[in-house]
Order: C-alpha cells, then structure tokens, then sequence
C-alpha cells in the first residue's frame, strides 16, 4: 500500500525554504526550529504553488515509468484546480509562462 500524506502538499513544500531559513541544520542558526517552522510556513505557501507550477507536467523520465495524464491530475488537484471540473487548469502555450517553459 502507498503511503498518503495527512498534510497538504503545498504545506510540505512550503515547510522546506522554511525549515532551511531557520534550522542550525540548513542555513538558520536554531538548534531546535520546529516550532518556529510550524509557524513560519504559511508565509513560504506562494513559493510552494510556484513550485507546483513548475511540476504540472511530467517530463520524459516521469512518463516513462508513469502516467502523465495521472500526474497532471494529481498536480492540478493540489493546486485547488482538479482537471474534472469546469475551473480545470487548461496550460498555457508554450512560451508564454515563465514559471512553467524550460530556461
């Protein structure tokens, strides 16, 4: 059985830049910064969607061993915006989002 998450997977990713401002383990200086975190981490949640973003689509190492239009799903839903209801995310051409097209 696949393990599923209790929290959201914006709050996960929001928690990393978190953690790694304020823990001794990563570039803070709190020995112990976990209380901090659980509070900081709503202040990281754009940056978290941004990366989400970045990851709507699978790219070809993702595909070859997965499903796209299932990964796409799962990225859509965790941004709010499932791929089954009439708010669908429809992306953008290419080129014309700088969060999404290669560098």
């Amino acid at each position: 059985m696949m393990n599923v998450a209790k929290t959201s997977v914006i709050e996960r990713i929001a928690r990393v830049p978190a953690a790694q401002r304020l823990s001794g383990n990563a570039d803070g200086s709190q020995p112990s910064a976990a209380p901090d975190v659980d509070e900081a981490w709503p202040d990281y949640q754009a940056d978290a969607i941004a990366v989400l973003k970045t990851m709507r689509e699978a790219d070809e190492d993702m595909a070859a061993v997965g499903d796209p239009a299932t990964w796409e799903r799962m990225i859509a839903a965790a941004l709010g915006t499932p791929l089954d209801t009439p708010d669908a995310f429809d992306p953008p051409a290419s080129g014309n989002d700088p969060l999404h097209d290669d560098p």
